[in-house]
């Protein structure tokens, strides 16, 4: 039982990083960016790739950013400059990187028990060598995710980060302020979607393998996430969004493993996804209904 609390935690913790990106979109940028989907695969395949070739394990985490911040400015490029609407361009970039992906990677790649990850790795095992495996990635996962949530958290406070927090809210104060609000926008993009690859590539280290179809659904897990937590902290005004986002990734992650040890099978996960995210949606809705009632 212990152990499943803290696998469970460990995911949570994981996923969060895609919580965060999808934060930007979702919560700040007003942008439904279907990129994740792409995005997110990329970062395990280029992470699979990189370690069945021996690249050190922490410098896969980097490339995993770095190509996720690239599939971000794809999108970002489509929509600002070649003027297509946000949610076709996050279609076109998201099924452009499913052919990719499949190129870099194959349908399937698994990463050899021999081969070390980031939490097998010396450093890790020099700090952490005393706690088991399962220990070892719960702890790890905590400072990935925390470290990550305090650097977005500073990086709102600058005035690149104000920007992007202005354009969803008003873009016309961006222009104002003699900005280009697309190149705000196409930041937030590459920020968001570098987030995302970089989760891609922390469970590519978690589960030692790549899976071409790794990507399906993870933008309602991401939008379940931004959502549970925004809603249960949104009368709590000093509670940041990146925390909200990292309870909520712990809480649906928790609800979905619930719903399998209640005996649902495990190839019904994405439906218990889809079930679970409606469900979410229409309390949120009677939520809404009841406030402005209320008023």
């Amino acid at each position: 039982m212990l152990d499943l609390f803290i696998s469970t935690l460990t995911q949570g913790l994981i996923y969060s990083l895609l919580s965060y990106g999808i934060f930007i979109t979702y919560k700040i940028l007003d942008f439904p960016d279907l990129t994740v989907d792409g995005s997110f695969p990329l970062g395990a395949a280029v992470t699979a790739v990189l370690l069945v070739r021996g690249v050190n394990p922490y410098l896969t985490l980097l490339c995993a950013f770095l190509v996720g911040a690239l599939a971000g400015f794809v999108t970002g490029f489509i929509h600002v400059r070649l003027k297509v609407r946000d949610l076709l361009a996050g279609i076109i970039t998201m099924t452009a990187l499913f052919s990719i992906n499949l190129q870099i990677a194959g349908s399937n790649l698994s990463v050899e028990r021999a081969i070390d990850t980031i939490f097998t790795a010396n450093p890790t095992m020099a700090l952490f060598g005393g706690l088991s495996l399962t220990l070892r990635k719960l702890v790890v996962c905590f400072i990935i995710a925390v470290v990550l949530k305090i650097l977005i958290d500073r990086y709102f406070k600058t005035k690149s980060g104000l920007l992007l927090r202005a354009v969803g809210d008003n873009s016309l104060l961006v222009t104002t302020l003699a900005k280009d609000k697309g190149s705000v926008k196409m930041l937030g993009l590459v920020i968001a979607n570098a987030l995302v690859a970089l989760c891609g590539s922390v469970v590519c280290h978690e589960q030692r393998s790549f899976s071409s179809t790794m990507g399906t659904g993870q933008m309602v897990f991401g939008l379940a996430a931004v959502i549970i937590g925004t809603t249960l902290f949104k009368k709590l005004s000093f509670v940041k969004g990146t925390t909200a986002v990292i309870v909520g990734s712990t809480v649906y992650k928790a609800c979905i493993q619930v719903a399998i040890n209640l005996g649902l099978p495990a190839n019904l996960l994405k439906l218990i996804t889809a079930v679970l995210f409606l469900i979410i949606l229409v309390l949120g809705n009677f939520t809404k209904a009841g406030a402005k009632k209320n008023a």
